[in-house]
């Protein structure tokens, strides 16, 4: 059975994004395994964990707890992503993921040649957004894009998304459903 994971970094009970993220799951075949950075005691990288996480790889302790992030996102099948779209970016949540995720070794490794090469099984990720207003630059996607395909070595990235939905007078359930209708598994 593939193995989806879903980092989920929508912190209102009430998401849109999470919910469209939610109706993407329920079209993918596999078994979800959903991480919530918020909850997960997850921070941003400091001097202290780089030496930890440098300590464990000089050390060829990939088993290590400490780890344990970058190697459920390099064993996924499939990813999916919820991150809602504010002020121009992510939360900072899917930073400090992505920060714990992009670990030399476990989600890629360098060539002889000095080139990041992906070691992820994953063969796409979806990266899902809502927003109050138009969507010009996300700048989310354009990241986590550009990392899923030049570090792990993910070659399709999907991007859903539904926009506007806090203007005066917008249909808000005709917006969602319009960008469910993008949905391809």
């Amino acid at each position: 059975m593939k193995k989806i994971l879903f980092v989920n970094t929508c912190v209102r009970k009430d998401s849109r994004t999470a919910a469209l993220a939610r109706r993407l799951l329920d079209r993918l075949d596999g078994e979800v395994s959903e991480v919530r950075p918020d909850l997960g005691g997850l921070r941003p990288l400091d001097e202290s964990s780089l030496s930890r996480r440098d300590e464990l790889l000089a050390a060829g302790e990939l088993d290590a707890p400490e780890l344990g992030c970058a190697r459920d996102f390099a064993n996924a099948d499939t990813i999916v992503i919820a991150a809602p779209y504010w002020d121009l970016t992510f939360p900072a949540l899917l930073k400090i993921y992505l920060e714990n995720v992009t670990v030399c070794g476990v989600t890629f490794r360098y060539t002889d040649e000095g080139v990041p090469q992906g070691l992820c099984r994953a063969d796409k990720l979806y990266y899902v957004t809502t927003s109050g207003g138009p969507i010009t630059h996300n700048f989310g996607f354009e990241y986590v894009s550009a990392l899923a395909g030049e570090f792990y070595g993910i070659k399709e990235k999907r991007f859903i998304s539904a926009q506007g939905l806090d203007i005066l007078g917008a249909d808000t359930e005709r917006l969602l459903a319009e960008a469910e209708a993008q949905i391809e598994p």
